[in-house]
């Protein structure tokens, strides 16, 4: 396919799947044990491209949520799509521009875009946006735990499968307690702490405390609006900031890498808007020398192809919140699956273009309470 042909979409399928998740997961949003994933799937022709939303049921880590999504997916982005011969997934944006926020639901049809477009050209994704790397470093994050023990126990877990990082979830009460006793068991480990917004600005004791805890980072400790007194908590501390929920955009990351209210970025395609979008802040941290890394939010094997593929970025230098497959949900969509090397690392998959993995679409179809078709 050149770049002068394009990409006439035919159908766009919405799969509501119901996965279940091996164990719960615990953040200062609360407790996640199954999981509503909406699945989108764009046909031109004999190929597919899959995407992945990754707004939840309800509107806690953004106000977007699975019903928001398949909304403006089948009243406004699809149609749109439909009546729109794109030449390469880059113009997407574009087109959907006149719509406000709702990145993630944006997010998921553009991976299917670039799914596709890397099948119709017969190039991984990771090729397509200059991937450097064949592996990327893998760290974990672990929920909160009811208890100190039950924690370490799983730090030993993660440090014997040789993930290169350990991110523990805090919130008001688990915190500076918390890291003492892990420090103590693991007083060399790289370590980092995320917050998801669950503190204030007056709470800045609380992170003056943990510089003495040797940590990578601390990630999104203050509200997502709270730039300025991100800015204002980095002054008092020397643990870098990395935010998350702050970062939607290229220009929420150049804005606060100019307030000095971020030294390190957690990306997270799908929070952003899309790879393309994602590919802007690249740019920006190669400018800026920030280092990046690419974080999880509980994806299915799709999600998690695409997240591998971004990670092969140049700027992402830290280790990922990118899990083995085992990891999470009892059911496989992929083949194959994400497992990790002996180094802690995770390989890029090369079974093929575009994503890189087989799509098993008869355990969807399984999974599925709800399919819809534009």
């Amino acid at each position: 396919m050149s770049r002068f042909e394009t990409m006439k979409i035919d159908s766009i399928n919405l799969f509501l799947t119901r996965m279940q998740l091996r164990n719960p997961f615990r953040t200062s949003f609360g407790v996640e044990q199954d999981a509503t994933i909406l699945l989108v799937s764009l046909k031109t022709g004999d190929k597919t491209g899959w995407g992945e939303c990754v707004a939840r049921e309800g509107p806690w880590y953004s106000g977007e949520t699975i019903n928001s999504s398949v909304h403006l997916i089948t009243n406004y982005i699809g149609p749109w799509l439909m009546k729109t011969d794109l030449e390469h997934p880059n113009e997407f944006p574009n087109l959907v521009k006149p719509i406000r926020g709702n990145q993630m639901s944006k997010a998921c049809v553009e991976d299917a875009l670039w799914d596709l477009y890397g099948k119709l050209t017969n190039k991984s994704i990771s090729e397509l946006i200059g991937g450097e790397k064949i592996k990327i470093p893998a760290g974990i994050s672990l929920g909160i735990q009811d208890d100190t023990t039950t924690l370490v126990k799983k730090i030993e877990e993660a440090l014997d499968k040789k993930y290169q990082r350990i991110k523990l979830k805090i919130e008001p009460g688990m915190d500076n307690n918390v890291l003492k006793q892990v420090r103590d068991h693991f007083p060399e480990i790289k370590l980092m702490v995320d917050a998801n917004s669950a503190y204030r600005i007056k709470d800045a004791d609380i992170f003056v405390k943990m510089d003495r805890f040797d940590l990578m980072m601390i990630e999104q400790p203050l509200q997502y609006y709270d730039i300025i007194d991100h800015a204002k908590l980095q002054k008092k501390i020397s643990t870098p900031i990395c935010l998350d929920e702050s970062i939607k955009s290229v220009d929420d990351a150049r804005v606060a890498i100019e307030l000095d209210a971020t030294r390190i970025i957690n990306v997270k395609p799908a929070r952003v808007g899309g790879i393309s979008e994602t590919l802007k802040i690249h740019e920006l941290a190669l400018d800026t020398e920030i280092p990046l890394w690419c974080g999880g939010m509980l994806e299915t094997g799709i999600g998690r192809a695409k997240n591998v593929a971004v990670s092969c970025l140049s700027s992402f230098t830290l280790p990922n919140d990118i899990s083995e497959s085992a990891r999470y949900y009892t059911d496989y969509i992929i083949e194959p699956i994400f497992e990790l090397n002996s180094d802690g690392t995770l390989s890029l998959p090369r079974n093929g273009p575009g994503l890189g993995v087989e799509i098993k679409e008869e355990i969807i179809k399984q999974k599925s309470i709800k399919k819809l078709v534009i």
